[in-house]
């Protein structure tokens, strides 16, 4: 390590073990460190922070090293799995790769769990765990549970209107719910290829859905409802864990999660009645059942409603059609709704009737609900966002 003129070794091992265990394993300074094996005292401290990694570590005896490590790793996996739940997709994520996003989100939890005394054990929390039931027994169950039918879901508007309802249904239930917003999150994402993840919580437990169209060739919309719908169907089967999904897939065998969240949104019994002879009947079907026009593919093929070969056409023909669109340029979001996002409507609200009870004073409401994005000046306008 270099401080000005002068330089103080760091064990490489250690150096190694702590960055290697938290977010900032991918990181280009962090890398380039290895390569060099140098690293300036102002980069070390800078690696740190964003690890949350208290600096003086570094220095630290081996054992001290490997006990706080396994410390922290066995406080962030309580109640999650190690392993990445990956639905037709060979990658990867893995918990530290997500960290402080995790992180936060328990966080959050506790929060509203501190602020709540009435919250009670949540029904859909491994619900379907031991289900042995036909798929549309146990899809007509949670959806029940959530108070919501697929009819309701398909006469939405659109595939935006109804992926609120699905979110809106599942606040309604106390499974909270956050998105990816960068800039307003404690990390950002570029380089992990993630679908969403599930928290585990007795009472409050929380989904968290990734933004865009994660590299594949699929309008975000259509591939956030699958998403969320999937990421509830594992809070209802007591899965926790980083989720990376491929819907596009037809060489994988479904997973029985993957078949459940095909029969919520594209029923066995309403698919067959669908004409899928051409690429724009099966664009007109996609956006009747509100998923992409590729993962409608996938299901027909499932179901035999479609030959392998045509399907693979059909698939070929959508990534072209979906690379070659004109893209439109996003404005940046207003903070507050950024936030609203990020945090989730339920988190935001109850935190506001938390404040409003005097529980937390409005400049503390503006660091510990809003990361500090925004101002107490700007707390009207944020209420007003929650509407």
């Amino acid at each position: 390590m270099e401080l000005g003129s002068s330089r103080t070794p760091i064990d490489l091992e250690v150096f190694k073990m702590l960055f290697e265990n938290s977010v900032v394993r991918r990181y280009a300074s962090y890398t380039k460190a290895l390569q060099t094996g140098t690293i300036t005292f102002s980069e070390l401290i800078k690696l740190s922070r964003q690890a949350a990694i208290p600096y003086p570590l570094f220095f630290a005896p081996i054992p001290v090293v490997k006990a706080q490590i396994n410390l922290k790793v066995k406080k962030l996996y309580q109640g999650a799995s190690k392993q990445t739940y990956s639905l037709n997709s060979r990658s990867k994520v893995k918990l530290t790769d997500v960290e402080l996003i995790y992180r936060d989100l328990g966080r959050k939890q506790e929060l509203v769990k501190k602020f709540d005394p009435t919250l009670k054990q949540n029904v859909i929390l491994g619900m379907l765990a031991k289900s042995k039931n036909e798929l549309a027994f146990d899809a007509q169950r949670l959806l029940s549970a959530l108070g919501l039918t697929t009819a309701q879901i398909h006469a939405a508007k659109n595939k935006a209107v109804a992926l609120e309802l699905l979110i809106a249904h599942l606040e309604a239930a106390q499974i909270l719910v956050s998105r990816s917003v960068n800039g307003y999150m404690p990390q950002t994402l570029s380089k992990v290829r993630l679908s969403g993840l599930t928290v585990k919580d007795q009472k409050v437990p929380y989904i968290f859905l990734a933004g865009g169209s994660h590299d594949e060739d699929e309008e975000p919309e259509g591939r956030q409802i699958f998403t969320t719908t999937l990421l509830a169907v594992l809070v209802a089967r007591d899965i926790f864990a980083p989720v990376t999904m491929d819907a596009r897939a037809t060489v994988a065998a479904p997973s029985a999660e993957y078949d459940l969240v095909s029969e919520i949104l594209m029923p066995s019994d309403l698919l067959p009645s669908q004409d899928l002879s051409t690429l724009e009947q099966v664009r007109t079907a996609s956006s009747f059942f509100k998923v992409t026009p590729s993962a409608l593919v996938v299901r027909a093929m499932r179901l035999q409603l479609l030959e392998r070969k045509a399907a693979h056409i059909y698939l070929d023909e959508l990534a072209e059609a979906f690379r070659t669109r004109r893209s439109s340029r996003r404005r940046a979001p207003k903070p507050v709704n950024a936030i609203r996002k990020y945090n989730g409507r339920e988190f935001s609200r109850r935190m506001i009737s938390a404040m409003d009870q005097g529980h937390m004073t409005p400049a503390e409401f503006c660091r510990s609900v809003c990361a500090g994005k925004i101002s107490v000046g700007d707390i009207p306008e944020f209420r007003n966002a929650l509407q």
